[in-house]
């Protein structure tokens, strides 16, 4: 998989690189019947694979992300729908933000390519707030300075199993040892709405 990723032409940017499932070792690695079987479990549905992301954190690219939920979602064409907006573009996909009645219909499974351990930036998340819905801002940062975060530490290998309406955020890393990670999103269809359909990615 790590020679694969990087011989790959992906577009990368300082974080990473966004909507890689067009790359054939992540479509074979989003398609694997254990994962597919691990989403499915979750989401109490067949899962359908969307959407893939490398994040890789290293002392060359070393960066932290504030507290927030994940609410944007790709779609097919922009269409005018009550709840979904505002709309954006990102690496020439198209974006809308999306009400919690669609997030609460996906997961995500994060594959660890190396150890994430508590020096290396991990995700960190704050228990039980996928439940809350979708928050404003000033809500967020609230619940921050109320909540005791938890660190998601796990081996190379390992899969972490995240809703996209948690809060979560992750630190610089504090040592040389990198921490890369795919990051694969699931919903149980790609028709979220009559007319918006999830663009895969």
């Amino acid at each position: 998989m790590t020679v694969e990723l990087a011989e790959a032409p992906l577009q990368r940017t300082r974080a990473g690189a966004r909507h890689i499932l067009g790359c054939p070792a992540v479509a074979r690695l989003a398609q694997d019947s254990r994962l597919i079987d691990l989403a499915s479990e979750w989401l109490d549905a067949a899962a359908v694979p969307f959407k893939a992301t490398l994040f890789d954190k290293s002392a060359d690219a070393n960066w932290l992300v504030a507290w927030h939920q994940d609410t944007a979602l790709p779609i097919s064409e922009y269409r005018e729908s009550a709840g979904w907006g505002p709309w954006s573009e990102k690496a020439g996909v198209t974006y809308a933000h999306a009400p919690a009645k669609a997030l609460e219909r996906i997961v995500a499974l994060r594959i660890h390519i190396d150890d994430s351990t508590a020096d290396n930036g991990p995700l960190r998340v704050l228990p039980g707030t996928h439940s809350l819905g979708v928050l404003s801002e000033a809500q967020i940062r609230k619940l921050a300075l109320q909540m005791r975060p938890v660190s998601c530490t796990v081996a190379a290998g390992g899969v972490v199993i995240m809703r996209p309406l948690i809060i979560h955020a992750s630190s610089k890393l504090n040592s040389q040892a990198p921490r890369r990670v795919i990051h694969l999103e699931y919903a149980t269809t790609l028709s979220v709405e009559p007319g918006l359909v999830l663009r895969a990615a």
